[in-house]
């Protein structure tokens, strides 16, 4: 009994020692932030001045605060044009790619050089790219003889922000849906084409199905991103025209630092993680099933 007692002691010491680096990491890193902000939330405080204790009052100012749902309303407006687009055409590049056999690997190096880019890069290579003056502007001129206020547009600043962000993350979660479809036997469309089905049919019923989980996970990713989009629009149109692209990661930073807020700030980053999650959450939930072949 000694020598067993003796034996998962040891054990246990091993096994703390192993995890205890990554306790105290995690303790300093995300702890003590997580405390801290949760403190902050709950605070007045103005870097200054002595933190003062008002516990829930920002958050009922938050809700009855006019620019809160204003920037709620923006991103439902970017989810909107955002998640149909870049899911649409990440999985038009994820099956592009399964029918290329040759040169795959340089197709797949140019998408991803626009997902590991710098922000403040892209973003200047499309404001050019979608000025009055720019290429863009001069197709369409040519074409229908018009100029398209890309960013200057209440109706299209969104739209254009949108497909700024899609062309960054079409490579990256192209890939993800790529390696979904690799997973798929060959034997399963090679059945139903014994059955007599035909593409679309091998899509809807095999494809589509059996690359759930890839596609779960692309739209977590995307919806935990029109959450934390802040690179594009405050380079871009500094969240305008009429704030219709002013985000909540914007609100943030104007809040925390430039009206020295930052118990309201903390506030509205608890709350727009909890928006966030909830939204993965309702996702997985409506989306995410189980295959089973038979």
């Amino acid at each position: 009994m000694r020598v067993r007692k003796r034996l998962k002691t040891i054990d246990a010491i091993k096994g703390w020692s192993l995890s205890g680096g990554y306790l105290v990491y995690t303790a300093i890193f995300w702890g003590y932030p997580f405390v801290w902000l949760v403190i902050l939330a709950l605070s007045k405080w103005n870097y200054f001045t002595p933190r003062k204790f008002i516990w829930f009052d920002n958050f009922i100012e938050l809700f009855q605060d006019e620019m809160f749902w204003r920037v709620f309303f923006n991103t439902f407006n970017f989810m909107l044009y955002f998640i149909p687009m870049v899911l649409g055409l990440s999985l038009l590049f994820a099956l592009g790619l399964k029918r290329v056999k040759l040169f795959r690997t340089f197709f797949i190096l140019a998408f991803l050089v626009a997902n590991v880019s710098s922000g403040v890069a892209y973003s200047i290579i499309f404001q050019k790219l979608f000025a009055i003056n720019g290429p863009l502007n001069g197709l369409t001129r040519a074409i229908f003889g018009i100029t398209v206020p890309w960013f200057s547009s209440p109706q299209l600043a969104t739209l254009s922000i949108a497909i700024m962000v899609t062309w960054k993350f079409i490579g990256y979660y192209g890939l993800i849906l790529f390696s979904g479809l690799q997973a798929i036997p060959e034997s399963l469309y090679e059945a139903a084409e014994l059955d007599g089905a035909g593409k679309m049919t091998k899509f809807f019923r095999i494809t589509l199905p059996l690359i759930n989980p890839s596609i779960v996970m692309v739209l977590v990713l995307s919806l935990t991103l029109t959450f934390g989009i802040f690179t594009e629009p405050f380079l871009i149109t500094g969240g305008g025209p009429m704030r219709t692209t002013y985000t909540f990661q914007m609100l943030i930073y104007t809040t925390a630092f430039q009206k020295i807020n930052p118990g309201y700030a903390s506030t509205l980053a608890i709350v727009v993680a909890l928006l966030s999650y909830g939204c993965v959450l309702l996702t997985r939930k409506l989306i995410e099933r189980e295959v089973e072949i038979v």
